[in-house]
């Protein structure tokens, strides 16, 4: 009777974290959907604000913004967007992952010599980095409070303004790629110094009439493209989170189904079994008494 008494358990234990797995999933689709509508919203505003960006200056003789200095990366600056919560699967994993590989065979040197720092977006990421002693020296985990622009844009501003001021020679973005709900791709990015897109064959050369100066619209458009493709990375990212926990959820939601119905198999078995035993023992008893 004790093992069944375990097994009891064990299955009222089970049916909780089924309903517990299958709230989140609920909670995590529901998530998904807004924060999918913001991620294809922007895309093609993003898309076309570095196309128009890349043709006006290539027409521009010398650019000279301080964003777009390619100096030799002696500091280098490694942006890691993770999640503030885990039951996501592999997503927080793989992003830091990816960013300690980087880190690894890119900028090894640097490593080494002390000047590789982290800004992690995040709750995961930044206890993971800043319990094995990496040079952390930004923590935003706020940011999917209340992820706006603004809000974004600050910390976009922050490390703009250390790259113009030679703090850092370049800066790097780890995130997960928001695809589908099943499927979100790492990705890598150069964030700063802003370098020119190579030209494509079927590209379309287009004549902008612009006002007042094609010097003074690109002294505008390049900082608003930094904040936005750093914007979009962490659109990116939140998506891919609930897309991920959605998964992991409808995942360990059946599973415990499938432990569910092994668990009432073996009740069933060993009440059966208990049953047979007291059975034997009332007619052996039963027997016993008579030949007695």
């Amino acid at each position: 009777m004790a093992n069944l008494k375990e097994v009891r358990n064990r299955i009222t234990s089970v049916t909780s974290t089924q309903q517990i797995t299958k709230a989140m999933k609920m909670v995590s689709a529901a998530k998904l959907k807004r924060a999918t509508n913001a991620i294809i919203q922007l895309r093609p505003y993003a898309n076309k604000l570095r196309d128009i960006l890349a043709q006006v200056s290539a027409s521009v003789e010398g650019n000279d913004s301080p964003y777009t200095q390619d100096r030799v990366p002696t500091k280098v600056m490694i942006v890691v967007v993770t999640s503030n919560r885990g039951l996501a699967g592999a997503f927080n994993a793989n992003a830091i992952k990816t960013a300690n590989n980087l880190i690894a065979t890119k900028y090894a040197d640097q490593f080494a010599r002390g000047d590789v720092s982290i800004i992690a977006i995040g709750k995961r990421g930044h206890d993971f980095f800043s319990r094995r002693n990496f040079n952390v020296i930004g923590n935003h985990n706020e940011l999917f409070n209340n992820l706006d622009f603004t809000n974004v844009s600050k910390v976009t501003e922050y490390i703009m303004n250390e790259f113009k001021e030679g703090n850092i020679d370049r800066v790097e973005v780890v995130y997960n790629q928001f695809r589908n709900a099943a499927v979100q791709v790492l990705t890598s990015e150069q964030l700063l110094p802003l370098l020119p897109e190579e030209k494509k064959e079927d590209t379309v050369e287009l004549d902008y009439i612009i006002e007042p100066s094609k010097e003074k619209i690109i002294e505008e458009l390049i900082p608003k493209a930094i904040k936005i493709q750093l914007y979009k990375a962490v659109l990116d990212s939140n998506a891919s989170e609930h897309g991920a926990r959605m998964t992991a959820m409808d995942k360990a939601t059946e599973n415990a189904g499938d432990l569910l119905r092994q668990l009432k198999l073996s009740y069933n078995q060993a009440r059966q079994a208990a049953i047979t035993t007291e059975l034997t023992e009332i007619v052996s008893g039963a027997a016993a008494l008579s030949n007695g």
